[in-house]
Order: C-alpha cells, then structure tokens, then sequence
C-alpha cells in the first residue's frame, strides 16, 4: 500500500489516528488547528475525504461526521482510506460564523496560496494535505442563515463518474451545478477529483433528519466505489432526477411573509408562493411560481426587504417523476413546516 503522510504524520494501514493542521495562531498565540481524522482499511482501496463547516455556521455536516465515524460500516473495517474534516474553517465555527475574521469567505479562496491571506493559506492547508491525497470527496454544507435547503446534490455532471456518485447518494434531486471561482468544488474538479456537495438543513442548527440522510449518502457512496460491504448498503433506494435550472425567486416588495409555501413542494407557474404585507395586514402582495417546479430551498425569515431570496425553485423536464421521487423520499425524511 501507497505510504500516507498527512500533516508530517504518517499513517499506516489498519491505523486511526487524528491529526492536527497547524493553520494559525491566535492573538495570545495559541495555536489554531483543523482537526483531521484519518482511517486507513488494512487493504487498499479508494481515499475519500468528507469535509464539513467550510462555512463555520453550517455545522450540521460536524453532526453528520461524527455519526458517520461511529457506524459500524466504519467500526468494523473498509477497504481504502477515510480522511474526516469535520471543522474545516475552525475560527468561523468557533465564532458561529459563516467567514473567517477578516470577513473572506474560505470557499471562495482554493487552492489557496501559503503566502497570502489567512483564507488563502487555509485553503492550500486544506488542500495539500486532504485533498491531493484523495481519489474521491464528498463536502457537506447548509442553507445560509435563516435559509432551509432541502437535502440535495449539486455537482458537475458533465463528468462521468462524478454523474454515478450523485446519483447513488439517494436524495430526490440533484442540481447540474456551475462550478464558483475559488470554491472547493472547483480546485477538486482541476485535480481531477471527483466531488459531490451536499446540501440540507440550516445554519446554526442541527436537524436528525437531514443528518441521517447524509449519513446514508455517505455510506452509498463509499459502497459504490468499493470501501465497504455491500452488505452496509442502502435496501430501498431513493430515485435522483437531475434538474434542468434552479433560481431563486425574490421578494416583489418589503413586508412580512406570511403562508410560505412548505420545502419540496411541487408548484405550477402562477401557483402562490407566499403572501407579503404590512404589519397590519394589509397591502398584500402575492409571490406566485415563475415555472413548474420543486421548493428546494425556502427563506425562513418572514421580515424581508424587496429584493430579498424567498424561494429556491428547480425546474425538471418531468416534474411529476420528482414528486413520485418526493414521496418515497417522506418514508425516512418529514420537510419542515414554516414557523411563520
């Protein structure tokens, strides 16, 4: 087997061990570390690195790696290697913070430079000694702060196997989606990487279900490539459909939201979104549908300002096979109702 040194340390096959990437100090000069823990199989198999709270407010992928870690699939052996990041952007999870403190977005800054800003070298950390030393990778992510997302795939399918992962991780949808200057996605893509992005639930909070299905996610997507046991794999898989576009669609006017539509619903064109008034009622203002489509992702904030992102709406060619999708999918996951 290939030797495997992350972070000056080296690990050997059928070895756990965690390891800590030095990024920087704080000012009092204490160290500042992205935990990192590495499984390798006794046999050789796939590297698979699964990342989480690149924005340090997203913390339900933490949640969904610490379950993951504790499974039996992984308890009892795999072939390959696990490399396990749960806090990537350590200072913005330790601030409850989507960025880093000089307000740069690290998911905006790969690969990275050693020598520039502190996002900047985080990212070559992250980079350098995660990625390159993996064959495959999965990172999670969250809506934004005060927005749900339903869970979903969002990946480059114009590559192949990149195509077979996202289908495999068994979510209803999976979005065609362009690669962002500076983002993970596309450094991966560059190093010839294949990489899913998960996306599901909120910022700042964690939610069972959600957690679940990524674990699933996770575990089919390492049963597929050859890590672990078919015995450990899904028995009733969720069909995926690849949607065509996806858009938000925004607030017409400044108001309160009232009656938002629920996540994953399946809309028609003119169907109503959700209703904007003002404190007394009045003045009200109807958000109807643009195009057919499925609520992926939804604004929970009912205070919003026009021009504000209300709606996250995927177009498919056959938006009744989603819906068909939708409800096989409610057997193990229950779309959260509007607090409004």
């Amino acid at each position: 087997m290939d030797e495997l040194v992350i972070g000056g340390q080296p690990i050997l096959p059928g070895e756990s061990r965690t390891v800590r990437l030095e990024v920087a100090r704080t000012y009092d000069f204490n160290e500042v570390y992205i935990p990192v823990r590495v499984i390798r199989g006794k046999e050789d198999g796939p590297r698979l690195f699964v990342s989480a709270a690149i924005h340090g407010d997203e913390i339900n992928g933490v949640a969904t790696i610490k379950k993951l870690l504790h499974h039996p699939a992984i308890k009892k052996g795999f072939k390959g290697t696990l490399i396990a990041a749960p806090i990537v952007n350590v200072f913005g999870f330790n601030h409850q913070s989507r960025y880093l403190p000089d307000r740069r977005d690290l998911n905006r800054n790969f690969p990275g430079n050693p020598n520039g800003s502190l996002a900047s070298r985080m990212a070559s950390i992250f980079i350098n000694e995660v990625v390159k030393k993996s064959t495959h990778g999965i990172d999670l992510h969250t809506g934004a702060m005060h927005r749900y997302n339903l869970p979903q795939v969002r990946a480059c399918l114009d590559d192949l196997e990149t195509k077979r992962l996202a289908k495999q991780f068994g979510v209803p949808v999976i979005v065609n989606s362009d690669l962002r200057d500076g983002s993970l996605r596309e450094a991966a893509r560059k190093l010839g990487i294949p990489m899913l992005l998960f996306e599901g639930g909120q910022a700042l909070r964690f939610d069972d279900e959600v957690i679940r299905v990524a674990v699933r996610g996770i575990l089919a997507t390492m049963t597929l490539i050859g890590m672990i046991s078919k015995q450990y794999a899904i028995k009733k898989k969720i069909p995926s459909t690849i949607a065509k576009t996806s858009f938000w669609v925004r607030a017409p006017h400044s108001g309160i939201v009232d009656k938002p539509i629920r996540l994953g619903a399946t809309v028609k064109e003119g169907d109503l979104l959700g209703v904007v008034s003002d404190p007394f009622g009045d003045n009200k203002v109807r958000v109807k549908a643009p195009a057919d489509g499925v609520v992926i992702g939804r604004n929970n904030l009912p205070l919003v300002n026009r021009g504000n992102a209300l709606f996250h709406i995927a177009t498919f060619d056959n938006v009744a096979r989603v819906e068909e999708n939708l409800s096989l999918f409610d057997d193990f996951y229950d779309p959260p109702e509007s607090s409004n």
